[in-house]
Formats: C-alpha cells, sequence, structure tokens
C-alpha cells in the first residue's frame, strides 16, 4: 500500500486533494512539492504608538510614512509577507522573490493599485506588491546575478523595511530617493573589496509597469559601486563605502529626476560602535519647479550595542529644498530647510521581535511655518517633537 504523509492527509481532510489522486501522485515524483521545498516563507508584522508634543497635527513633518492619519495614536503600519527561493550555488541558478504589503504603509509605497509617490502622501490601497522578480545567475567570471522584475532601488542608507533601518522613523534622505523600478537589474562582485550594480527600468518612480510619458523608448538608468573594506584592515575591516546614480522619469512630477547617492558605514575600533554617513540628492530637470529644482539631505549615524539585547541610535541630519516647492498650499509638512535629531532606544526582550523607544525632533530652520494645524487649517509650528514606540515581530 502507498504510504501517504501527514501533509497531503491534512490536504485531504480541508478537501484540497482526494486520496485516490494522491495515491496516483505518490507514485511518481511531486514536481509542485519539489519546487515548494525549496520557498521560503517570512516577513514581519509592523505597529506603532506616535505622540506628539504640543497641539496641532494636522500636518506632521513629511518624511517617510510619516501620514496625518498616524499621529496621536495608536498604529498598524504594515504586514510584509515574502516568499522567496533564493539562489543557490549552481552554475545556472535560478529563483524568485514576491514580497508583498498590507497596511497604511502599502498605500503610500507607490506600487499598489492607485498608489502614489512620494511616501508620504497616503491615498492608495493598503495592498501592495513591493517586489517581485525572478532571479537568475549568469555563471561568467565569479557570476553575475539578475533580477527581472519589480525590485527595491539600489540606493540609499535605509530601506523600507523598518526590521533593517537603526531608527524607526525615515530620514529626509529616504524620503527623497525612488523606493521601486520595474526593469532588469544585474550584479556582479568583481572580489572581495569591490562590487557593482546595473539595470535599466521603465521609470525612476514607483508603480509596475509604469511607463514615461515622455517618449515611448524612454528608460530610468542607475548604476553602483560597493567598496568594503578587507578583514586585513584589522578594526576597519567591514567598513563599505557605497556610490550610486538613477535617471529617469518621474510620474509624479511629469519630468526627469536624477537621484544622487553617496553613503558609507565605518567599523570603529570599540566592537560595539558603529557609525555612518549619507548624502542624497535629487535635481528635477525642468519641471513645476524650475530648472534648477532640486532636495537635498546629509545624515549622521552612531548606534552603540551595550550588550545582547540593549542597543541606542542616534541620527541628526539637515535637508534643504527648492523654496517653491516648500509651498504649505501644495506641500504641507515640507519645510525649505529644517534639521532633524533622532534618539532611538531598543531592548530585543521578546524573541524574534525588535522593540523601540524613540524621540526625534524637527525644526524648520528656514521658510514658511511648515508643521502643526489641522487637517483643514494651515500649518502654525516650525518645531515638532515625536515620542513613538515601535514593536515588530518577525516571522
Amino acid at each position: 500500500m502507498t504510504k501517504v504523509n501527514k501533509w497531503t492527509l491534512g490536504l485531504a481532510a480541508v478537501g484540497l486533494v482526494s486520496l485516490p489522486s494522491v495515491v496516483q501522485a505518490e507514485e511518481k515524483p511531486n514536481q509542485l512539492l519539489t519546487a515548494l521545498s525549496s520557498t521560503m516563507i517570512s516577513g514581519y508584522v509592523d505597529t506603532s504608538a506616535h505622540w506628539n508634543l504640543g497641539t496641532g497635527n494636522g500636518n506632521p513633518p513629511a518624511y517617510g510614512y510619516n501620514l496625518p492619519s498616524k499621529q496621536d495614536g495608536f498604529n498598524l503600519n504594515v504586514v510584509d509577507v515574502t516568499l522567496e527561493k533564493p539562489l543557490d550555488e549552481g552554475t545556472w541558478s535560478a529563483g524568485y522573490k514576491v514580497e508583498l504589503w498590507f497596511g497604511p504603509n502599502a498605500s503610500v509605497l507607490g506600487n499598489n493599485i492607485g498608489g502614489t509617490s512620494p511616501a508620504t502622501a497616503g491615498g492608495g490601497d493598503d495592498l501592495a506588491v513591493k517586489q517581485a522578480y525572478v532571479a537568475l545567475r549568469v555563471p561568467v567570471g565569479n557570476g553575475i546575478d539578475v533580477k527581472i522584475g519589480t525590485f527595491d532601488t539600489i540606493i540609499g542608507y535605509e530601506t523600507a523595511n523598518a526590521t533593517t533601518n537603526p531608527n524607526y522613523t525615515r530620514s529626509y534622505g529616504y524620503t527623497i530617493e525612488p523606493t521601486q523600478q520595474t526593469g532588469l537589474l544585474a550584479s556582479y562582485q568583481i572580489n572581495k573589496v569591490v562590487g557593482v550594480t546595473a539595470g535599466i527600468a521603465n521609470t525612476w518612480s514607483a508603480g509596475i509597469n509604469n511607463r514615461s510619458a515622455r517618449t515611448e523608448s524612454s528608460k530610468c538608468y542607475m548604476g553602483a559601486v560597493t567598496l568594503t573594506a578587507p578583514d586585513s584592515m584589522g578594526a576597519l575591516a567591514g567598513s563599505a563605502l557605497y556610490a550610486g546614480i538613477v535617471d529617469g522619469f518621474n510620474s509624479v512630477i511629469g519630468n526627469d529626476v536624477t537621484s544622487y547617492y553617496l553613503g558609507g558605514t565605518l567599523a570603529t575600533p570599540i566592537k560595539q560602535l558603529k557609525l555612518g554617513a549619507a548624502w542624497d540628492y535629487a535635481h528635477a530637470h525642468d519641471n513645476s519647479f524650475g530648472v534648477t529644482g532640486y532636495a537635498q539631505s546629509v545624515a549622521l549615524y552612531a548606534s552603540f550595542q551595550a550588550t545582547e539585547k540593549l542597543s541606542f541610535h542616534a541620527r541628526g541630519e539637515w535637508f534643504d529644498i527648492t523654496d517653491a516647492a516648500a509651498n504649505p498650499a501644495f506641500a504641507p509638512g515640507v519645510p525649505e530647510e529644517a534639521i532633524a535629531f533622532t534618539g532611538t532606544l531598543q531592548y530585543d526582550l521578546w524573541a524574534n521581535v525588535i522593540s523601540r523607544l524613540e524621540f526625534r525632533w524637527d525644526t524648520a530652520t528656514s521658510g514658511p511655518k511648515p508643521y502643526g494645524g489641522s487637517t483643514t487649517g494651515a500649518p502654525n509650528k516650525k518645531n515638532e517633537v515625536l515620542l513613538a514606540a515601535n514593536i515588530i515581530y518577525k516571522f
């Protein structure tokens, strides 16, 4: 008699398969189960609580995912579900990745139905395809890794996934960067020190299968290089310097944007202490902001791992944008110039849980008052202070 495993009995119990068909299938290899056996499922549930000191929270600082609806209350930020078959060591290895977002953060990612960008606007659906691509390895030299589909942008110190960032809130630098592209991306590790990435996509801005409104042939081009300090550099081993550029059509402002990025992380002789820095510059070409439209940000980072569970993270940043782009009439929460300081205490008491307390102070140093007020009233503050708690469960 053919042996039926517990997994198959479970499927039969809920009516997904019948036992006769199972017995027939058990007599030959099941290609579907073989494929699924190499697929990994992961993700996280991201929650928070925001308390804005003072009155008026209709126009919070316009950094990534800091929606007005999140202020002074408890929040579900996003649920991330990822299915992935990573590349193996085979010479012609193949795999895939599908990453889905559910919740308010998905509504501003830009890769959803009816979504908008940048990651502060809101108004889209609470479901987004964050990434979905086929991964291929071409056995040339050390191996060229290729992604075809929708993938995360190649530049930036911070990422869309809060689980990998040192702080809970996003920087202004992250906010002015692209988020995802749909196209083809190739990466090659020349040696242990130098890695390069190059790609071509439909547009600078997110939006699955989005197209440029300028010409049919208009495309987005990107490239980056990473330098990693080898073990021979002692205490500096593992430090990295990263430079990248993304140039293409931005469907939100209706013209081309070139994003430049330079960033790095520095290991120090104090093993628990790591430092970082990032510079972002986005140049909008001859759009509604004017020929010289731009936004730029400089951020400095410091992280200290006090114990296995306890760590401290600090970020200081400066932000500047073309004056006309900071008009409260159409850009609430966007200052002409601002500085921001963020301090984060992280204590991972529970297994698989990231737990953070964060203090953030934003102050506009130039231009009209961009913060505060009501959703229907004018902003009335140049300073905004946020106390936030962030709890994330990873699976």
